[in-house]
């Protein structure tokens, strides 16, 4: 027998970093909250997430102006909340083997700089300074000390907890699975169902992330999120061998890319515990989640590449999950205008984790009325009304 519980302002689908940030957010802003997710918290993409907490990647303009915002909040979160979301102001340095290479990256960093990104230029000699065991022959790159990183599934949870503290009218239904969006006798919508209650709400946040194409389908709207598989590496435990977040430059492209082929680009970095992490791989292959030995090949010969020192240490494990991708490369953020009381917030890519408390805050607004803290425009689902259901 399905259960009713109390009537909440806003329900969000989606336990991952995303939602539990705008779970935060709303409940700061004074609404009765519920989160409903089919699994645990982070049990999608942020689970399988770096923790990337990236300015460096990203030219000027929308995606970049909300990265700048999130960087911010994530410092003031980094205060907040408990010391297990392992926030880490390391910094980012990209490194480039030609100069034709550090040339176009100096045009990139012209234009970031322009919108408030801290981007310094290092030639070959001060890159070994700022990490001593990268390959000697390098041509330059350029270092951002806004790049930090946090554990994404403790990032997650912690922000769920401060939601709950925040206010008494947020609750937490894991493992449950939304079956249905609501609609009322004149096509208003109500709320969602799982298989065990449901949630009546004037506002659902679809925070799904790789699935929230689906769960705009039960809604009836299309929304064209697709998934982007991507394998990372980790290490046996090291002395701090890599100081920083540390990529070459054609990590740059592959970001941008709409190419469904494999992509790969080596994304080194240290963590507080020992191991190295290495990423990052981009292919379109749907929810195939069969291993690639050929995506794992390449992100060891790339990481050696740029850290010969990493050449004969041990891989303990791999891990692969799926980012949430739309054709133009920015999130679906705000109300859907096809279906009153529908919110999106999905289709991060893998910058979610990094823009996760931009997009509460901007979804806090949105539910509010309040004035937005930056353009929403860019990131509207109606530039996706005309998508195919």
């Amino acid at each position: 027998m399905l259960r009713h519980s109390p009537s909440p302002d806003l329900v969000i689908i989606g336990a991952g970093v995303v939602g539990a940030a705008c779970a935060y957010y709303a409940a700061r802003a004074g609404l009765r909250v519920a989160v409903v997710d089919r699994g645990p918290v982070a049990g999608g993409t942020t689970g399988a997430g770096e923790g990337n907490l990236l300015v460096s990647d990203k030219e000027a303009g929308p995606e970049l102006d909300l990265a700048l915002l999130s960087a911010r909040l994530w410092r003031e979160l980094a205060l907040e909340l408990p010391q297990e979301i392992e926030y880490e102001a390391k910094g980012g340095l990209v490194v480039a083997a030609e100069d034709a290479t550090v040339k176009a990256l100096r045009g990139f960093a012209d234009g970031q700089r322009a919108a408030g990104v801290d981007a310094v230029e290092v030639g070959p000699g001060e890159l070994r300074e700022l990490e001593p065991h990268l390959a000697p022959d390098l041509a330059g790159g350029f270092h951002y000390p806004q790049d930090a990183q946090v554990q994404p599934a403790q990032a997650a949870a912690r922000l769920l907890a401060a939601a709950l503290s925040a206010s008494p009218g947020v609750e937490v239904h894991l493992g449950e699975e939304v079956t249905e969006v609501l609609f009322g006798p004149a096509g208003e919508l109500r709320g969602v169902r799982t298989e065990r209650r449901d949630l009546l709400a004037p506002a659902v946040l679809n925070a799904a992330g790789t699935w929230g194409g689906a769960v705009a389908a039960l809604a009836g709207v299309g929304l064209p999120v697709l998934p982007r598989r991507g394998f990372v590496l980790v290490t046996e435990p090291l002395p701090r061998v890599v100081r920083h977040k540390v990529y070459a430059a054609d990590y740059i492209a592959d970001v941008a890319s709409g190419s469904a082929a494999l992509q790969s680009s080596a994304v080194v970095e240290g963590t507080p515990a020992g191991p190295v992490l290495i990423g990052a791989t981009r292919e379109r292959v749907g929810f195939d989640r069969s291993l690639s030995l050929e995506a794992l090949r390449r992100l060891a010969a790339q990481a050696a590449a740029l850290f010969p020192v990493l050449a004969d240490v041990r891989v303990l494990r791999t891990y692969h999950g799926f980012r949430p991708y739309l054709p133009d490369h920015l999130p679906a953020i705000g109300p859907d205008p096809r279906v009153p009381g529908l919110f999106h917030a999905c289709g991060h890519e893998g910058a979610g984790i990094g823009l996760a408390p931009g997009t509460g805050v901007l979804i806090a607004s949105a539910l509010t009325g309040a004035a937005p803290v930056l353009d929403p425009a860019p990131f509207a689902p109606a530039r996706f009304a005309e998508a195919p259901g």
